[in-house]
């Protein structure tokens, strides 16, 4: 099932009409990354500490949305979506606001996102299985925590590390062999697959500010000063993204959700894992 599963996400992302710009055949997405996290990897447990008691485990989501016994909950199902060449090179030259395509990315390719949850839940129910996708089941929210600042009680990130897609960054980004410039989904099955191997050497090691205290980059390219040497401060960014942008790229764009993705791009670890020093800290 393994096999399949992986052969059927990339088909969808590759061959769907929905994964292409509305005025011409250009895809948002490039082929996908996917990997595998047992349900009851203890790391799902830590997250209730890592991020905050409200962040939910595979099995309370697949027994609250499925009816499913906390056992029955096998395997999470994870993928990566990496932003196609030519958006990430459009927002490079980006200062303020996002690019035209990074923003119809952020809206219309999170729409496709949501169409490749829904048709791999379909897939897998049709062959006898169970399966929800969190940000579907109803139990998705948002959530404002004086601990950690804005989270939510599943994130897609943190379950992408858990199936050894990748690490964290400064930018509170997630780098992954196609580096950060991409979208993430998930979803959980009472299918058993054996889980992806994590071989990095900590949840940040593909950064590397946190690597060997070099790069930084992205501090320079946030256009209101929401990322530093101490981190990212996300409730800043969320403001930025879901209140001045709405009011210049949303409008100039037409789309409500636009994202930003500066430090996304013109970064070493845009496309890749970067390798040895890559400047100095800003």
């Amino acid at each position: 099932m393994e096999q399949v599963i992986r052969e059927e996400i990339r088909r969808f992302v590759l061959e769907s009409s929905d994964n292409r710009f509305p005025d011409s055949e250009q895809p948002y997405f490039d082929a996908p990354l996917v990997g595998f996290a047992a349900a009851h990897d203890p790391l799902f447990s830590e997250f209730k500490n890592i991020i905050g008691d409200f962040h939910m485990t595979p099995a309370e989501i697949m027994q609250n949305a499925c009816g499913c016994e906390p056992e029955q909950a096998k395997t999470v199902i994870c993928w990566i979506l990496p932003i196609s060449e030519a958006t990430r090179k459009s927002n490079r030259t980006a200062h303020r606001i996002p690019s035209r395509e990074w923003a119809l990315t952020r809206a219309y390719g999170e729409r496709f996102n949501t169409r490749l949850r829904i048709f791999l839940v379909d897939m897998l129910k049709f062959a006898g299985a169970r399966a929800v996708a969190p940000l579907l089941s109803g139990m998705w929210r948002p959530v404002k925590d004086p601990k950690v600042g804005m989270a939510s009680t599943w994130s897609e990130r943190h379950a992408a590390y858990v199936a050894g897609l990748g690490t964290f960054s400064l930018n509170d980004g997630f780098i992954t062999e196609k580096g950060m410039a991409h979208r993430c989904g998930s979803i959980i099955t009472d299918a058993a697959i054996p889980p992806s191997a994590r071989t990095c050497a900590s949840p940040w090691s593909n950064c590397l500010y946190y690597r060997n205290g070099t790069c930084g980059l992205c501090i320079r390219r946030c256009p209101i000063h929401a990322i530093s040497r101490d981190g990212h401060d996300k409730d800043k960014c969320m403001e930025y993204a879901y209140g001045e942008l709405r009011d210049t790229a949303g409008k100039l764009y037409g789309v409500m959700e636009t994202g930003c993705g500066l430090c996304q791009t013109r970064v070493p670890c845009e496309a890749r894992i970067p390798k040895g020093q890559a400047g100095k800290q800003d």
